[in-house]
């Protein structure tokens, strides 16, 4: 599983990295450290933070950064994947919007998107594509 650094969960949450501290720090969302002392946030974990604090709009906060669909691309983490027999239905959190993007099974397994994987949803009328992101 995927793990995010403060300042990479802070930009897929919309929050500045001093307020994604200030909440590890309150045990609101778990952390760990890497060999050299980082503190890391497991994806699924933070998936699970980024659902319940969109439940609640105004739990960013001032001073948050405003996300913006520049070319209708909106950057998050995957947050739920239920796989049928041949479609797919994937949720991605990208700060406080939830995008929900219906596609093949296959074209699921072929990306490997799983639950707590970064992930860009590019909109396009009424249609929502999933790109998978790999970053170091």
């Amino acid at each position: 599983m995927r793990s995010y650094s403060i300042g990479r969960a802070a930009r897929l949450l919309g929050v500045s990295p001093d307020t994604v501290r200030r909440w590890a720090d309150a045990g609101r969302v778990p952390t760990t450290r890497d060999p050299a002392g980082k503190r890391l946030i497991d994806g699924t974990d933070l998936a699970a933070f980024a659902v319940s604090l969109a439940a609640d709009p105004g739990e960013a906060g001032e001073g948050s950064e405003p996300f913006t669909s520049a070319r209708n691309a909106f950057p998050g983490i995957i947050t739920a994947v239920k796989l049928g027999d041949v479609a797919a239905q994937v949720e991605v959190q990208a700060g406080p919007h939830r995008l929900v993007s219906l596609l093949t099974r296959e074209a699921v397994e072929e990306l490997g998107l799983t639950i707590g994987m970064e992930a860009v949803a590019r909109v396009k009328a009424t249609s929502v594509h999933i790109d998978r992101r790999d970053l170091p």
